[in-house]
C-alpha cells in the first residue's frame, strides 16, 4: 500500500487486510498527518519515498519491499468485507504458484457518487520481480503469464472527494517535460480535463484518440461515452447521439451506452425516441470480465426510472407506474422510486376524488 495524510481511512483499510495478509507493507510518500503511526499498530513495515508526481515508482517501491509469494495491493480507503476476506483466504489455501496474476473485482462509487461502478483489476501478483508498474498517474501493471478471474470484491470507500486537479496536474507536468502521451495516457489525461469541466480541451483530445484508433477497444467505448457527455455539456447533443451510435462500430451495444442515448434523447424531450433505446438497455447483461468499466445500474434501475419518465410526459400513466414498480423490485429505498411512488399514490388519490365528484 502506498499512502499519504489517510489517517481517516487507513486502519479501517488495514483491519480489513489483516485477517488475510501474512505481512503488511505500507509506503509512505509525505504524511503530515497521524498515518505511519496507524500504520505502525499494524506493521513494523514502513517505508518512506519520496514523492515524484509517478504513482508507478511509488508503486514498484513498495512492491521491492514484499517477500511472500504473492503480492495483493490495496489503496488506503479500500476495504476488503468479511465475506471476501474469507473467499480470499479459500483462495490462499487453493494456490499452488501457477497462476500469475489473480484478477478481483473493484468496486466504488462514481465521481458524482450517484452511482456504484464495477471492474476487473489485477489485483494480486506473482511476487517474481517481472512485473513492474507503468505509468505515472492511472497506473497499471505490464502483465505477463498466466491470469485467473475471481469473484472476490475490493470495494473503495471515500469519505472526501480526492483532489479532482491532482491527476491533471501530474499529466501537465508530463506533457511540458517534453513525454509524449500513449493512446492510454490520452485516454486517462481526457477524462481527466472532463473531470475537471474543460470540455472544449477534452473533446480535441478525446477526438483524436478515437480518429486515431490506436486505443483498447474498451477505452474506446469509454471515450465515446466521456465525448459524448462533454458534447452534451456544451449543447451540441446531435453529435453526443452520433458519437455514441459509432461506438457500436467496437462491439455489441452496452447498457452504459443505451442509457446515454436514452438521457440525450430525454434532454431534448424527444421521449419516443428515448424509450425503445432504454428497452434495451434493460434487456442487456452486464460482463464485468470484459475488463471494462461496468455501472449495474444501467442494467435494470436506471433505464427502469428513465422509462417512467418518458411515459410520463407521453401521459401514458399506467406505463410508468408499471415501471417504477419494476425500480422498486430491484431497489425499494431508491430516492426517485419513492418521490415516484409518493407522486403516483397522490396522483390515484386525486383522480378517485374527481371521479366521486363527478
Amino acid at each position: 500500500m502506498i499512502v499519504k495524510n489517510e489517517e481517516e481511512v487507513l486502519e479501517r483499510a488495514l483491519k480489513s487486510a489483516q485477517p488475510v495478509a501474512d505481512e503488511i507493507i505500507i509506503v509512505d510518500t509525505g504524511s503530515t498527518d497521524k498515518t505511519e503511526e496507524i500504520a505502525k499498530k499494524f506493521t513494523d513495515k514502513v517505508f518512506n519515498f519520496a514523492w515524484v508526481d509517478d504513482f508507478s515508482l511509488a508503486r514498484n517501491y513498495s512492491f521491492s519491499k514484499a517477500t511472500c509469494d504473492y503480492i495483493i495491493w490495496l489503496d488506503a480507503d479500500d476495504e476488503i468485507s468479511e465475506e471476501n476476506q474469507q473467499k480470499l483466504i479459500n483462495l490462499k489455501k487453493s494456490m499452488d504458484g501457477s497462476v500469475d496474476v489473480y484478477f478481483l473485482k473493484y468496486a466504488f462509487p462514481t465521481i458524482d457518487n450517484s452511482n456504484s461502478l464495477e471492474y476487473f483489476r489485477e489485483r494480486i501478483i506473482k511476487n517474481n520481480n517481472t512485473m513492474k508498474w507503468a505509468d505515472p498517474v492511472h497506473e497499471f501493471i505490464e502483465i505477463n503469464g498466466k491470469i485467473e478471474y475471481v469473484d472476490i470484491a475490493i470495494h473503495h470507500k471515500k469519505i472526501k472527494p480526492a483532489a479532482t486537479n491532482r491527476n491533471l496536474n501530474i499529466y501537465e507536468k508530463y506533457i511540458l517535460k517534453g513525454s509524449e502521451l500513449t493512446p492510454r495516457q490520452k485516454f486517462y489525461y481526457a477524462r481527466e480535463l472532463y473531470y475537471n469541466g474543460k470540455m472544449f480541451d477534452a473533446v480535441k483530445i478525446l477526438e483524436n484518440f478515437l480518429v486515431d484508433g490506436l486505443g483498447w477497444l474498451e477505452n474506446n467505448i469509454e471515450a465515446s461515452i466521456v465525448l459524448a457527455k462533454c458534447y452534451v455539456a456544451i449543447g451540441k447533443h446531435v453529435q453526443a447521439l452520433k458519437t455514441l451510435f459509432a461506438s457500436f462500430i467496437y462491439d455489441y451495444p452496452r447498457a452504459e451506452v443505451l442509457c446515454e442515448i436514452g438521457t440525450i434523447f430525454m434532454l431534448i424531450k424527444n421521449y419516443k425516441n428515448a424509450i425503445p433505446w432504454l428497452k434495451l438497455a434493460a434487456k442487456c447483461k452486464p460482463n464485468v470480465r470484459r475488463g471494462g468499466f461496468v455501472l449495474p445500474q444501467c442494467y435494470d434501475i436506471v433505464p427502469y426510472l428513465q422509462l417512467c419518465v418518458c411515459y410520463f410526459n407521453l401521459n401514458e400513466i399506467s406505463l410508468a407506474i408499471k415501471y417504477n414498480e419494476k425500480a422498486k423490485k430491484v431497489d425499494a429505498n431508491n430516492d426517485s422510486v419513492k418521490v415516484n411512488t409518493l407522486f403516483f399514490d397522490e396522483l390515484s388519490k386525486k383522480k378517485s376524488k374527481e371521479k366521486k365528484i363527478k
